[in-house]
């Protein structure tokens, strides 16, 4: 179709010629709301951008200091990448009369990643777990 008559029945619907390849040998353009279209393509791409997600990770009392410094490690990627975070300390047998080593692992967590992230809910005590959440954030 000639661009007249594309923009004659462009005009006719009340719509708007849009150029959608241009580098194509005949030019390929659409008649659509630009309007609506434009609307469209933020609400994508806000949507895109809320696609955050809450990310879990379990710790053990009896942890050791590279397995900590490791998960330490990946808490710190998944909150500049603008992830929420939540810490999990597990008990299992014995281990459930020392939930304060629990309360302590956390906030030795806490201290580490302080620099990007901030305490979103404070440690709470769930069952057999304990629990905090990070958020992203930080001094």
């Amino acid at each position: 179709m000639s661009l007249e008559d594309a923009l004659k029945e462009a005009e006719d619907q009340d719509l708007d010629l849009v150029e959608v390849a241009p580098e194509a040998d005949p030019v390929v353009a659409k008649i659509l709301d630009y309007g609506k279209y434009k609307y469209k393509q933020k609400k994508k791409k806000q949507k895109q951008q809320k696609k955050k997600k809450l990310k879990t990770i379990k710790f053990s009392i009896k942890i050791e200091e590279h397995d900590f410094n490791t998960k330490v490690g990946h808490i710190k990627k998944f909150l500049k990448d603008g992830h929420k975070v939540r810490a999990t300390v597990f008990f299992r047998g014995r281990e459930k009369a020392h939930k304060d080593k629990g309360y302590d692992l956390l906030d030795d967590i806490k201290e580490k990643v302080k620099e990007v992230g901030d305490v979103d809910q404070e440690p709470t005590q769930k069952g057999q777990v304990v629990q905090m959440l990070l958020k992203p954030g930080g001094d």
